[in-house]
């Protein structure tokens, strides 16, 4: 299974405005595996950047200025995400940009999902969290993966970061596998079974004292008294 998380950065919130695509961030995975096959590419847009925009991702028109544009482009990002599912952090966002720029080449390219299927992380989020803020940011402290190199955003750092999220989101046991003849996974990763070699001694067994069994039991009829009688232990204790 082949999938790409992708990221974007833009000239602003809409399309419907004019609003470009300035850069876009791809990360490989291949079964669940960070391969190291990356695309980046910056694109000039030939429009004015949001100085809002800029506040995020830092990207200014100066810089994009000797940039390719977008139709220049478009058949390397094309051949890279064919036949992949896109792994995208609020997936309308990024797509609605996509096929925006595909519709304005001559002819019109789009939509996107003719080349990919999508796959939402945002909308697997709050699936998995409920009423729980669900930004990159926020997902990220939930399950620990590091994004103190996020000062600013950028389309192939978070893509990176997205993955690790993606794989940590969505990890657990893959398969399981009786016998130890096959390799299970356990979070994305392989892991072999181990058998155990040769006879074992048989466990060591450690018998409580009196002075411990007499604790137990006034431990267990604290808890009893506590719970109205309750305690299931202390009855099977006494009966």
């Amino acid at each position: 299974m082949r999938q790409i998380v992708l990221d974007t950065e833009t000239t602003g919130l809409e399309p419907a405005q004019g609003h470009r695509i300035i850069e876009i961030g791809c990360v490989e995975l291949v079964n669940r595996r960070l391969t190291g096959n990356t695309w980046h590419q910056y694109i000039r847009p030939d429009r004015e950047i949001d100085t809002g925009a800029v506040e995020v991702h830092g990207i200014t028109n100066e810089f994009l200025a000797d940039k390719p544009v977008f139709a220049e482009i478009v058949d390397d990002f094309l051949a890279f995400v064919d036949g992949a599912e896109l792994v995208i952090h609020n997936a309308p966002f990024d797509i609605g940009f996509i096929n925006h720029e595909l519709g304005l080449l001559e002819p019109p390219r789009g939509p996107i999902e003719r080349h990919c299927t999508v796959l939402d992380t945002l909308a697997m989020a709050r699936e998995l969290h409920p009423g729980q803020r669900n930004s990159l940011d926020a997902l990220c402290k939930r399950y620990e993966v590091d994004n103190s190199a996020r000062d600013l955003h950028g389309a192939l750092l978070d893509a990176r970061i997205l993955a690790q999220v993606y794989l940590a989101m969505t990890g657990g046991q893959a398969s399981l596998v009786l016998g130890g003849e096959e390799t299970a996974t356990q979070g994305g990763q392989a892991r072999a079974n181990r058998r155990l070699e040769g006879e074992r001694p048989p466990l060591r067994v450690i018998r409580p004292s009196e002075e411990e069994l007499a604790a137990h039991r006034e431990r267990l009829a604290a808890i009893d008294e506590a719970s109205g009688g309750n305690c299931r232990w202390w009855r099977e204790e006494q009966g």
